[in-house]
């Protein structure tokens, strides 16, 4: 179990390291939880692989720091999506 644990949490930090992946994304990819990733991440990596840990730590803390900026564009884009959408139903009755 412990050897399965360990290859897991490479996969995973190797999946963020080569595609600078969230926390979000990475768990969606490998189809596990966010939380059991962030174990991972955060308390099995350090033991396993020290150089790998420091570079996925790096990561994730950018990620977590731009994260308010990602929102705001979340919601933007939502909101422009709502407003197209509108504009297409106006357009469609003015026909």
């Amino acid at each position: 179990m412990k050897e399965e644990l360990t290859d897991r949490t490479l996969r995973e930090a190797e999946y963020i390291a080569e595609n600078r992946s969230t926390v979000r994304e990475t768990a969606k990819a490998m189809g596990i939880s966010k939380s059991t990733l962030h174990a991972d991440i955060t308390k099995r990596l350090k033991h396993i692989d020290s150089s790998l840990y420091d570079e996925v730590a790096g990561i994730l803390r950018y990620n977590f720091s731009v994260r308010h900026i990602r929102g705001g564009e979340a919601t933007q884009h939502k909101y422009r999506l709502k407003a197209e959408a509108a504009a297409d139903i106006t357009d469609k009755n003015a026909d």
